[in-house]
């Protein structure tokens, strides 16, 4: 029995059983001890009733303390489970054996073990490392009693084409091997390192008890030595047959998986998800090998053994799987009504009418001038050509295809001819930063990757998967360094060679299309899944909100709208800038492609218009003329100030300007103008209408779409069940329409909560109505401050200090702990502050002030040169990152800038 001194783990848990071995590697009628860790006895003492079996099986070098999560959540009278987590023969405190035990010889131990057990179903195994395929050999070989597989950080086959991992390939060397496993405990150490963040010196202790001695370690170094290299290996059969085995399970699955895995990676996930295609996935960003001591993994778990309708009694499937929260979706879809139309159907009416051979789409020069320009007919030829070479490379529906080029003629081809396919088009920007776009696309494990050069090197050097294809036609000895297979180029002249009347395969309106990743500012960057029929949405709602469609021409200083104009029917140009750094725009670039195209509609961020501003002296009199033509201003992205669009306004005269807003998640939710804002303003100060102020006035909802709010409770929570669009009433902002993302990729427990509330998308905004029914936006959910009696949101507050002569920016913050918060502001001067701390006693004075007369008692007033802004966008700033920050400061901790 383990004693009580392992942190977690409750000594009612604890026992040991003898079990009959009918392993080929035991004499007949060898009884083995087995320790394991078992709440059925608690269970039962408590009077609960289990709704079934976890059956856990830890990896190498762990043992049976890796699930005592589990074990404590199954014990809760909430969600009561038996937890059943056993210490395989020769590991943790069962039986060491003195014989090799391989990958056959554990299943069938495991087998044994459950008879002697008598363990019925509803099971649901959970495993864990080489556990994991020992837990799916015993799920193929007792089907009776399964009705669901778990799995975290495992494989069950290696992808062909690559090696095993270098730190198993070190482990497997002959001059380390034996070393390394048995006569010292470093794989152990090393093992345990992998934990992020690092575990504590008990538990890390715990890990290591049953293992002291290298008598006791023989296990460690076998089950090492038992890895399947290749098909010559006495267990690769065993691990072959569990692989193919598992493409015939119908019960639910759920992967929860720890990305920085140096052990089984991405690629090992991306595998399992090709077998088990109807499998829930949560990857913890962040997580390692060891993600059930990383993460809480029980919470994501139980909730999900909630999904499956388990209970005492049950009715928990047993030979078909759940359904997904995708079939859910799809079989709504399938009873709305008909009229889906592709995202790419305008463009090809373009392309067969009188408007053929006009220009669709044009990309500029840094020099001021049309670089190319296709027109619809060129357009429309170009994309087929395109896809008609992408299938011949084995690009097919459903491949992850990875674009890593800048908006333009190449991008626009390439998606088109992606989703023309069926093929998922997947969109990180670089504006994520190196880190936060190679998270995104290991994530997404593309099957492909299309990239400018810069992309192609740095996919080489940081490990991108995918086969690679570079857009323009490389040297030979280029290719082969950046491991090119061909060229956009290339593919587009196979594809003309094919037959040009062979039909594109039709789509499934309710397959994925796209995964297109947020901005990150608000924590890792999340992959957000869209259908086709989703992205036909999208189209829909802008062009009925903001009346852009065949006619229309479009200056697209935004990458979505860069992509969305062809879908549109409206002539696009991308202006010469660096969209994934928005303030690189300049007036007299913006002006020289709307002189381009003579364009009617501009679409550009803040950030954009900002520095547009700060460059108009650079205008001549035909750049001053081609914007005074511009009908319809579109800027998002990050709440615009009044007095920047007043600005805007003298530059663009005739145009309308609008500030939708909107997410990656659901683009656009809402619509207001310019006049719609002033006048929302002047109520808000007169307290003419009710609920008008504190916040960004962003409007009523756009076409199709509906919105409201999930109160606020003292705790800065939005728990309450019940939307309500009353005036004056702060909570989370709630979006309902036909154009909302499918999922967050392979973020379960994300999306699960994101759509807690059916038929609504919480957006993690908060904000208010007003009684006219306007929108006002107060902030971020994770940005509410909590202090003493009073839940404050930041935007109010902002605003007010924001008015002030010599601020350009302000960010409100939180300091301490939750409920007893103090109210910081931290402000960014003009001109600049040298260096970031406190502030002065008189700006100080004048900052609470401001902020007192909106209703908020500010603690401390910091400034710094700039505030910390989010890369695609210039403008979201990270008030979690200035939080920490004003803590050390206000601690007396080093200062230096947030």
């Amino acid at each position: 029995m383990v004693g009580s001194n392992r942190p977690g783990l409750d000594p009612e848990w604890s026992r040991t059983i003898f079990v009959k071995s009918t392993s080929a590697v035991d004499a007949p009628g060898t009884e083995r001890r087995w320790h394991l860790l078992d709440n059925a006895a608690q269970l039962s003492r408590r009077g609960l009733a289990a709704r079934g079996t976890l059956l856990c099986v830890h990896g190498n070098p762990t043992w049976s303390y890796l699930w005592r999560t589990l074990l404590a959540a199954g014990s809760d009278p909430a969600h009561p489970w038996r937890v059943v987590a056993v210490d395989q023969l020769d590991m943790g405190y069962s039986e060491r054996t003195g014989t090799f035990r391989r990958l056959e010889d554990r299943i069938n131990d495991l087998g044994d073990l459950t008879d002697a057990l008598d363990l019925q179903g509803p099971v649901v195994t959970v495993g864990h490392d080489w556990g994991g395929v020992v837990s799916l050999g015993w799920a193929l070989a007792h089907p009776q009693h399964l009705v669901g597989v778990v799995l975290t950080n495992t494989a069950v086959h290696q992808p062909s084409g690559s090696r095993i991992p270098p730190a198993l390939q070190l482990a497997l060397h002959p001059a380390v091997h034996r070393w390394g496993t048995t006569t010292s405990d470093a794989f152990l150490r090393v093992t345990h390192a992998l934990a992020s963040p690092p575990l504590a010196p008990e538990v890390r202790r715990a890990y290591m008890a049953p293992y002291r001695g290298a008598a006791r370690r023989a296990g460690v170094g076998n089950f090492v030595a038992d890895i399947p290299v290749d098909a010559s290996h006495p267990s690769f059969p065993t691990l072959n047959g569990v692989a193919e085995g598992v493409r015939g399970l119908k019960v639910p699955a759920l992967m929860l998986w720890g990305p920085r895995d140096p052990i089984f990676s991405d690629r090992y996930l991306k595998d399992l998800i090709d077998r088990l295609p109807h499998a829930e996935v949560h990857r913890f960003e962040g997580a390692g090998h060891l993600v059930a001591e990383d993460r809480d993994i029980a919470t994501p778990l139980f909730e999900w053994l909630a999904m499956q309708g388990g209970h005492p009694g049950g009715d928990f499937p047993t030979t078909e799987a759940a359904p997904t929260d995708r079939q859910l979706a799809n079989e709504q879809a399938e009873s709305e009504p008909e009229g889906f139309r592709a995202l790419w159907e305008l463009l090809t009416e373009q392309a067969a009418g009188p408007s053929a051979d006009e220009t669709a789409i044009t990309e500029m020069a840094p020099e001021g001038t049309p670089a190319r320009s296709l027109s619809w007919k060129q357009l429309e030829r170009n994309i087929l050509d395109l896809a008609a070479g992408l299938r011949e490379t084995g690009v097919r529906s459903g491949s992850r295809v990875s674009l890593m080029v800048p908006p333009g003629v190449d991008l626009t081809v390439a998606l088109y001819a992606c989703l023309r396919l069926g093929a998922v088009v997947v969109v990180a920007d670089a504006g994520l930063g190196t880190k936060g776009l190679s998270r995104a696309v290991k994530g997404a494990t593309p099957d492909f990757l299309i990239g400018i050069d810069k992309a192609l090197a740095a996919a080489r050097v940081l490990g991108w998967p995918g086969r690679r294809i570079s857009v323009r036609d490389l040297p030979p000895a280029v290719g082969r360094f950046l491991g090119v297979e061909t060229s956009l180029a290339a593919l587009a002249r196979s594809g003309a060679e094919l037959d040009p009347g062979r039909p594109m395969p039709s789509v499934d309106p309710t397959a994925p299309a796209a995964v297109l990743f947020t901005s990150g500012s608000t924590g890792p960057a999340k992959g957000v899944l869209y259908t086709h029929q989703q992205l036909g949405a999208m189209r829909d709602t802008v062009a009925k909100t903001f009346g852009i469609g065949p006619g229309s021409r479009l200056v697209a200083g935004f990458a979505p709208f860069a992509l969305l104009g062809p879908a549109l029917g409206a002539v696009s140009v991308t202006p010469a800038m660096d969209v994934t750094a928005p303030r690189t725009l300049t007036a007299r670039s913006l002006a020289d492609a709307a002189a381009a195209i003579d364009a009617t509609v501009v679409f550009a961020s803040p950030a954009a218009l900002r520095n547009v501003l700060a460059t108009r002296d650079g205008l001549d009199g035909a750049g001053h003329r081609a914007l005074e033509r511009v009908a319809v201003l579109l800027s998002a992205g990050a709440p615009v100030p009044e007095p920047l669009l007043a600005e805007v306004q003298r530059l663009l005269p005739r145009a309308s300007l609008h500030t939708p807003y909107g997410m990656t998640e659901a683009l656009p939710v809402t619509d207001i103008s310019l006049e719609e804002i002033q006048a929302a303003d002047a109520e808000a100060t007169a307290g003419s209408v009710a609920g008008a102020g504190n916040g960004v006035c962003v409007g009523r909802a756009v076409h199709g779409a509906r919105i409201a709010v999930v109160p606020l409770a003292a705790d800065g929570t939005a728990p309450g069940p019940h939307p309500v669009t009353e005036a004056g009433v702060t909570g989370e902002i709630l979006v309902s329409a036909a154009h909302v993302k499918e999922a967050y990729d392979r973020l379960w427990a994300t999306q699960r909560e994101s759509s807690s509330l059916p038929g609504w998308h919480r957006t993690g905004d908060v904000g208010h109505f007003d009684a006219a029914g306007r929108l006002w936006v107060e902030g971020r959910l994770a940005h509410v401050v909590t202090a003493p009696g009073a839940v404050v949101t930041p935007v109010g507050p902002e605003q007010a200090i924001e008015r002030l002569d010599g601020i350009r920016l302000a960010a409100i913050a939180g300091v301490g702990l939750a409920g007893t918060q103090a109210i910081v502001a931290v402000v960014e001067t003009v001109p600049p502050a040298r260096k970031a701390g406190p502030a002065d006693r008189q700006l100080a004075a004048r900052v609470r002030s401001a902020a007192l007369e909106a209703g908020v008692k500010v603690s401390a007033v910091l400034v710094v040169p700039a505030l910390p802004t989010d890369i695609r966008h210039n403008a979201k700033i990270d008030r979690t990152r200035l939080s920490r920050w004003a803590s050390r400061v206000l601690a007396g901790g080093r200062q230096g800038e947030p």
